[in-house]
């Protein structure tokens, strides 16, 4: 692999990690359309410690008022005493259903679904629940207004994003304007939830870098790639956040819907 192709693929993980268009489904489809190599396991697992790195940085405040609230609860026997406590409990509860089918079953799926023309399918499907998000908006509800089965639901479509083309952010979205979250309170809930199944995607596919055999000779790709993957990641989170503050996601499922389309149309000429 080039260090032309290691940036272009931390750019791509880094975007669309964030940006509800399926990072798993891109890193699948790119690679085919523009004929580069395609990522090994050890270099997503490096531009996953790169986004983890983005979201921790742009959230460092949040990051770091939720732990310590949720230490402060724990330490007075009151873990839901404040709003910042609260929303790290719903982190904590929404990551489970994840943990609970992709740990056992991410294999299955990688080796089952990671094909393009599946992955091009399930875009169209990620921008049917951009739209059905967006149909379902039904309130303006702050991070510190969720309950529990909003951080349940949410947390269930974000077990979703285990079939390639289907986008963790977009999902979860969605997930969280049917709940009566508004858009920007939604994203944020999206970006935080994700931190721990982005570190615990990192921490699974690091066995696979420990597992390479040439690791030295990949480090300018792997360094090259994970600070793409962190600005490019850093960048869409704040493009997010600012575009949902005045736009919808229509854009986004146009987008998805006229890739998978495409792309599907182009398999059959």
């Amino acid at each position: 692999m080039s260090l032309l192709e290691a940036i272009f693929i931390g750019i791509i993980q880094g975007a669309t990690e964030f940006l509800p268009i399926s990072s798993s489904g891109h890193l699948v489809l790119l690679p085919h359309i523009f004929n580069t190599t395609k990522p090994d396991l050890a270099l997503i697992a490096i531009t996953h410690v790169g986004t983890l790195l983005a979201v921790l940085i742009y959230f460092r405040q949040d990051v770091w008022e939720i732990v310590k609230a949720v230490w402060a609860g724990l330490r007075q026997g009151r873990p839901l005493a404040t709003a910042e406590s609260r929303l790290g409990w719903y982190i904590v509860v929404g990551t489970i259903p994840a943990a609970l089918v992709g740990l056992p079953l991410e294999g299955f799926f990688e080796e089952v679904f990671s094909t393009p023309i599946v992955a091009a399918c399930f875009l169209l499907v990620t921008a049917v629940f951009l739209v059905i998000g967006e149909r379902l908006l039904s309130g303006q509800k702050d991070v510190g207004d969720m309950s529990w089965l909003d951080a349940i639901v949410v947390g269930i479509f974000q077990m979703f994003a285990l079939f390639p083309g289907l986008s963790r952010s977009g999902s979860t979205i969605a997930a969280g304007l049917w709940r009566g979250l508004d858009r920007t309170a939604a994203a944020r809930f999206s970006f935080l939830l994700g931190t721990p199944a982005i570190l615990g995607a990192g921490l699974l596919s690091s066995f696979d870098i420990a597992a390479a055999g040439n690791v030295a000779a990949q480090l300018p790709d792997f360094a090259i790639s994970f600070i793409a993957a962190a600005v490019s990641g850093y960048a869409c989170i704040h493009f997010m956040l600012n575009w949902l503050r005045q736009r919808s996601l229509y854009v986004f499922a146009i987008y998805c819907a006229t890739f998978g389309a495409v792309f599907l149309l182009s398999t059959l000429l």
